[in-house]
């Protein structure tokens, strides 16, 4: 019997040092003497910032591709295009402001329209990450994260805006709203001698697009960076956690 109690108390104290021996794993003793706990490891920061941006994206596509995600959001609302703002004042004079109104609505939704092709080249971007790439974004600050993703994303999503923006253009009649206003200021502007407009719908909403969906993703970052109610899993809340803000 007393065999066996003794071989019982080795293996609990055998337990309990690997236990202690595990805390003691987890803990770092620093040059004066205190403790922290261990470094990031690169899989730990790729992941979490890789996380991060997941949600900061589908959080922003979400955001801007419903009716009055652009028209709606004062700070990304497409305006009426700023080199024909003469058009637009002239329009207003002679009684079109229902015309220009119009105009300005249909340019946002073409916006709207345009952004839910940017999901799965976002998505791609991050995929493509590297180690390096995910420390620079950690330690960058707000931000980083959406200038990588403008850096490695911005001409495929042009390339995929342009069409997207092109049909959206189309089914809500924008074209058509709009020569009803340019072709009148244009015979207004050859009476006067003044410059006509030629401004390139197409192109100033699928860049207006893409500026207001970056927009909306660097508020997502710097949501995540700054307020730990946004850290929605336990490995966003450590690496983003490990960065002093």
């Amino acid at each position: 019997m007393k065999k066996i109690f003794i071989i019982s108390g080795i293996i609990a104290t055998s337990l309990v040092s690997c236990d202690v021996l595990n805390d003691a794993a987890n803990v770092i003793l620093t040059d004066d003497g205190s403790t922290s706990t261990p470094a990031l490891t690169n899989s730990e920061v790729i992941s979490g910032l890789k996380e991060a941006l997941s949600v900061g994206i589908i959080n922003s596509v979400n955001l801007t591709s419903v009716t009055d995600g652009f028209l709606g959001n004062t700070e990304i609302r497409l305006p009426f295009p700023p080199d024909a703002i003469k058009l637009r004042e002239k329009a207003i004079d002679w009684g079109l402001q229902g015309q220009v109104d119009k105009i300005e609505t249909t340019l946002n939704r073409a916006a709207e329209e345009a952004t839910k092709e940017a999901t799965p080249i976002f998505i791609n971007a991050i995929t493509n990450m590297s180690v390096s790439d995910g420390f620079a974004i950690l330690k960058g600050g707000n931000g980083a994260a959406t200038k990588f993703l403008k850096d490695n994303t911005s001409a495929q999503l042009m390339t995929a805006f342009v069409p997207k923006v092109q049909e959206a253009i189309e089914k809500v009649k924008l074209t058509e709203y709009w020569n009803q206003v340019a072709a009148k200021y244009n015979t207004a502007m050859t009476v006067t001698g003044g410059q006509k407009v030629e401004t390139d719908l197409n192109a100033f909403v699928t860049q207006r697009a893409i500026d207001g969906l970056f927009t909306m993703v660097g508020k997502e970052e710097n949501k995540i960076r700054l307020d730990p109610a946004a850290r929605v899993t336990d490995l966003l809340a450590k690496v983003f956690g490990s960065v002093k803000p």
